[in-house]
């Protein structure tokens, strides 16, 4: 899995990047969850860089807490795009 990058959600969502930008500074509960998702981002790319190699399950329920924490981000920017 080498190569793979981050996902950063002005990437994810470029037509967003302006709400991003926005909540980041207006919602602390944005903010919060914002720097969780990057900093769970940041340890599945170290995973899959075979920089720390914890077991496969433990990786599959970071990846699903990343959707997971995703899925609300983007909610709370679809609202503020309303």
């Amino acid at each position: 899995m080498h190569g793979e990058h981050h996902h950063d959600l002005s990437l994810e969502f470029p037509e967003l990047k302006q709400h991003i930008h926005d909540l980041k500074l207006t919602s602390p509960e944005f903010n919060e969850l914002y720097a969780e998702y990057e900093a769970l981002d940041k340890t599945i790319y170290r995973i899959e860089e075979e920089i720390e190699t914890p077991s496969d399950t433990y990786t599959e329920e970071l990846k699903k807490k990343r959707v997971r924490l995703k899925d609300r981000l983007y909610a709370m920017l679809a609202a503020a795009g309303h």
